[in-house]
């Protein structure tokens, strides 16, 4: 394995790249919040969000924390699949009933 890369180095070669995807996730959450049905939430959107706060607490291993976040921790089968494809983050609440 090479050396790893310096601080200053990250910061060159990645910040445009990452500061265009912090755009995207802020346009999408004032989609988000501008749609019409005023006041409705969805658990994906506060997936992300809460997700978010794990980015900025400055703790170590932020990726696992999100993926661990948004991963499904039930070990029992489900009876029936509600859709096909995977939503992508699982409902808070449901998390805390398991």
């Amino acid at each position: 394995m090479g050396t790893p890369l310096t601080k200053q180095a990250v910061a060159d070669l990645y910040f445009l790249e990452h500061r265009a995807k912090v755009l995207d996730l802020a346009a999408f959450l004032d989609r988000f919040d501008r749609a019409s049905e005023p006041g409705a939430d969805d658990f994906r959107v506060q997936a992300l969000t809460a997700a978010l706060g794990l980015v900025l607490d400055g703790q170590p291993e932020r990726a696992r924390r999100v993926l661990e976040l948004w991963s499904d921790h039930s070990t029992q089968p489900i009876e029936r699949a509600p859709m096909k494809g995977a939503l992508g983050a699982m409902p808070l609440d449901a998390r805390e009933r398991r």
